[in-house]
Order: C-alpha cells, then sequence, then structure tokens
C-alpha cells in the first residue's frame, strides 16, 4: 500500500486539530492516523466511504465462483489502477 505523507497524521494532532483533519481526509479521501509512530487508524471522507462500501456490497453478493475469478484478477505486486465499478458489474448487462 502507498500512502502519501500528506495523509498522515498523527493522533495527537487529530485530537487537537479535527476539523482540518477532517478538511484534509475530505480532500485526500482518507488520512491515515498514527499512534506511537504506528498506523493506527483511517479516517474517510463520506464520498470515500459511499464509494468503499458500494464495492464491499458488490463483493458481498458475488458468488464463491465469482469471488474467486475476482481474487485471481487482483495484482500479486501493489500496483493500483483506477477502476469503475461498471467494469465488475455483469457484463451481460
Amino acid at each position: 500500500m502507498i500512502i502519501s505523507t500528506d495523509s498522515i497524521v498523527s493522533n495527537s494532532e487529530i485530537i487537537k486539530n479535527y476539523k482540518s483533519c477532517r478538511e484534509k481526509a475530505e480532500s485526500c479521501g482518507k488520512i491515515f492516523i498514527l499512534k506511537n509512530n504506528q498506523p493506527d487508524a483511517v479516517l474517510f471522507s463520506v464520498s470515500e466511504y459511499a464509494r468503499l462500501s458500494a464495492l464491499i456490497e458488490y463483493v458481498e453478493a458475488l458468488d464463491d465462483s465469482e469471488i474467486a475469478a475476482l481474487i485471481e484478477a487482483l495484482p500479486v505486486e501493489a500496483v493500483r489502477k483506477v477502476h469503475l465499478i461498471e467494469r465488475f458489474r455483469n457484463k451481460d448487462s
């Protein structure tokens, strides 16, 4: 997973400056919160949460063979591509 340094905040920073951290999450999509220099939590923007929720709900509706095909299509390395959810929908539609 590649994490931009712009999207990292400390636990104390989020406690002291929640509003600015929330705004940063909105602009970045998500921020990673560190506690004692270790990953502790992730704060998602509402739009990023909605995007991920749709994907999770879609994957939960797949049967075992469709999940196996999806897992097989995942890259071995952390190579990220941007995909639209339509790519994963039934191709007969």
